[in-house]
């Protein structure tokens, strides 16, 4: 390359001479020749923009924003400089000025480039209506982005199947379009295909490498997936584009907390947190990390913090309601009350969110004063709206079973005898949510022998993944009839591989996924040396338990009385048929018995698991690993009485559910039953 003529006049020459070098990374020849075309001529915007450029590439954010701000004064319409000031401001954490840089660049850009930023970094700070106006102008503002606009209005509306054809019939015109690729992306996350989400993400990422916003998509489609070192080295990619970004400090800190590298999440959020103190979004996930940890006085600040940062931000109320440990005071009622009002029959979907959040919170509220009555009324506001907003259908479920029960027979286990792998390290504790199986877990993993990990899916996703179904339309449960002994034992090894990540070392491990009760026989096929364990409570306990519960994802069918009720005679029928067909593979544990008289039963625990008896399994409250589930706080204390039968405080309130459940029961002791149905036998 020949060197640049540093002593021309020429003030497009000069700008031609030092727009290479900076291409090609030589800045301080180029910043010789700006320097001395500005000294002829001082206010040539595009010689000032070139040099801004320049130090914006060394990472001179102020000398950069200098010489933006200098461009801007001289070419008040100039949309280009205006993004590129925004871009050096957002690097230097001066969102507010990056904000308005942003705005008045979308005022003279007719593209709707500059909208598009604008909506981004509205997102990245957290004003998500306002990002999704300015992302929808952005769309609009050509035919392509006016037909993106509309699909995001069919997602928004819940015509997802309108908005992937619409995203798919641009992407056959045009396969490059990024944003197309980003929102298909986006919304195959929603649908959990998060194979052919990453895939989108992907592709995004290849066309436009400094595509922010889908590097964070594609962290988000792997950590979804439990493939954490892949999210956070997309992570990490986009933490490269912007160094200082609290949004991607967070996902970080959110993705690690994941993983179980609970030091190294607290890590992200505290750099997140020391450029913003005030970011809601990281002192929620601090909360949850530190309550993981143990820290509860350290968590409960952190969700203080998030509250006092966004008042209106109902999970911080929901978060501190999840420690069961904690109460609140008679003012966080009476703020909540204030924001529940404010928040009702709103439309837009994250003040929807935020209604659920408070209704569950003030529940538990009303709970702790013994107003339950008034308790239920906002328990069952929260779960009325939630289910509106999820897709669960319960006979769809039923359908699933009728199946899994025709094929996982006597005569299929019988034919396959001796297959599977032959690890036996994996101790399954399943049964329904809030029946007590954390209690469970922390006994076991108190064990020498014994390591708890996490509510795993990587049982469920094996046996229902598309590597297992074929190309026929054969699925899961009728696929399993054509796998041959060395595929199974290849899934169960697999299975055991993937479990590694969250393991140090112990000779056991728990696998804590409740719903892996549908998957037992499965399980058995794959690793036929598997222990299982069913963690079971009075059915109007675990299903009340179930009901008072706002879950972070998954359990859908917990948002509606008829849909719990139903859920749960479907788990009694299942675990039936598993009770017949293997027997003696599950051992059930009732929570009650457990709490009056825990070293009968963590004896039978530990004599079903093949283990040594240890007397740190009764105090399993003093182990200080990391627990991720609702009952984190409970287990570290003592066992307590005081959560069986409470159902009977919600007697009168739950008469619908007494009516749904009235076979399984029936099947109980009548001193266990509802008056209503011991006064029926009497009649009777």
């Amino acid at each position: 390359m020949r060197l640049p003529n540093i002593v021309t006049n020429d003030p497009r020459q000069a700008f031609q001479e030092a727009a290479e070098l900076i291409r090609s990374a030589n800045y301080r020849l180029a910043e010789q020749v700006l320097s001395k075309a500005l000294s002829d001529n001082p206010n040539d915007p595009n010689l000032l923009r070139l040099q801004g450029i320049g130090f914006a590439k060394q990472s001179m954010y102020a000398e950069a924003e200098a010489k933006f701000t200098h461009v801007v004064r001289l070419v008040p319409e100039h949309p280009q400089a205006y993004q590129e000031l925004a871009d050096v401001q957002i690097r230097q954490q001066k969102l507010e000025p990056a904000l308005a840089s942003l705005r008045s660049a979308a005022k003279y850009d007719s593209g709707g480039r500059a909208k598009q930023r604008l909506g981004e970094l509205l997102s990245l700070m957290g004003r998500g209506s306002e990002a999704e106006t300015a992302l929808g102008e952005a769309l609009a503002a050509d035919p392509t982005r006016k037909a993106l606009a509309g699909a995001l209005e069919m997602a928004h509306n819940g015509d997802l199947s309108g908005a992937e054809k619409t995203y798919r019939d641009i992407l056959r015109r045009n396969p490059d379009e990024v944003d197309a690729l980003r929102l298909l992306g986006v919304l195959l996350i929603k649908r959990e295909r998060y194979d052919d989400a990453a895939a989108c993400f992907r592709r995004a990422v290849e066309i436009a490498p400094d595509f922010w916003k889908a590097w964070i998509n594609l962290g988000t489609a792997f950590s979804e997936q439990q493939k954490f070192d892949q999210a956070e080295e997309a992570y990490s990619s986009a933490l490269q584009l912007q160094p200082n970004s609290i949004h991607t400090l967070e996902r970080l800190g959110a993705n690690a907390m994941k993983a179980g590298e609970l030091d190294k999440a607290i890590d992200y959020l505290e750099r997140s947190l020391a450029i913003n103190p005030r970011h809601f979004p990281s002192l929620l996930c601090m909360g949850h990390a530190l309550k993981t940890v143990g820290k509860q006085a350290d968590a409960i600040e952190a969700y203080r913090g998030c509250a006092e940062s966004k008042p209106d931000f109902g999970e911080a109320y929901w978060s501190l309601a999840n420690l069961k440990t904690f109460r609140f005071e008679d003012s966080d009622i009476t703020e909540m009350e204030s924001q529940l009002e404010k928040l009702r029959d709103s439309a837009d979907e994250e003040e929807q969110d935020a209604e659920i959040s408070f209704s569950f919170a003030l529940g538990k509220a009303y709970e702790d004063r013994k107003d339950y009555s008034r308790a239920f009324d906002h328990y069952y506001h929260g779960n009325s709206k939630k289910r509106f907003k999820i897709n669960y259908d319960p006979i769809a479920f039923q359908d699933s079973n009728d199946r899994i029960i025709e094929v996982f027979n006597k005569d299929f286990f019988a034919e396959r005898e001796g297959w599977g792998h032959s690890d036996d390290s994996p101790i399954l504790i399943l049964g329904l949510p809030r029946s007590g199986s954390t209690l469970l877990e922390q006994i076991l993993a108190s064990h020498s022998q014994v390591e708890g990990t996490a509510e795993l899916h990587y049982l469920l996703r094996a046996a229902t993944e598309s590597g297992l179904n074929r190309a026929d339309g054969i699925r899961y449960p009728q696929v399993m009839h054509e796998l041959l002994s060395h595929h199974v034992a290849g899934i169960g090894e697999e299975y055991v591989e993937n479990t590694l990540k969250h393991r140090t070392g112990a000779r056991y491990f728990t696998d804590k996924m409740p719903n892996n009760f549908t998957a037992i026989g499965f399980l058995h096929t794959i690793l036929p040396n598997a222990k299982v364990i069913d963690a079971r409570r009075h059915p109007l306990d675990s299903c009340l338990g179930t009901f008072k519960q706002l879950f972070a994802n998954g359990q859908v069918f917990s948002y509606d009385l008829y849909d719990l009720a139903h859920y749960y005679t479907q788990y009694m029928r299942l675990m039936d048929h598993w009770n017949e067909v293997l027997p003696g593979k599950v051992l059930t544990v009732h929570y009650e018995n457990v709490v009056s008289d825990i070293e009968t039963q963590a004896r039978a625990i530990a004599e079903h698991c093949r283990l040594p008896w240890e007397e740190g399994m009764l105090q399993f409250y003093a182990n200080d690993r990391a627990v991720k589930t609702a009952s984190s706080e409970q287990v570290r204390q003592p066992i307590y009485s005081s959560s069986v039968a409470l159902w009977r405080r919600y007697e009168d309130q739950l008469s619908e559910l007494i009516d749904y459940l009235e076979p399984v029961l029936m099947r109980l002791p009548e001193a266990d039953r509802p008056a209503s149905l011991r006064q029926a036998v009497g009649q009777s």
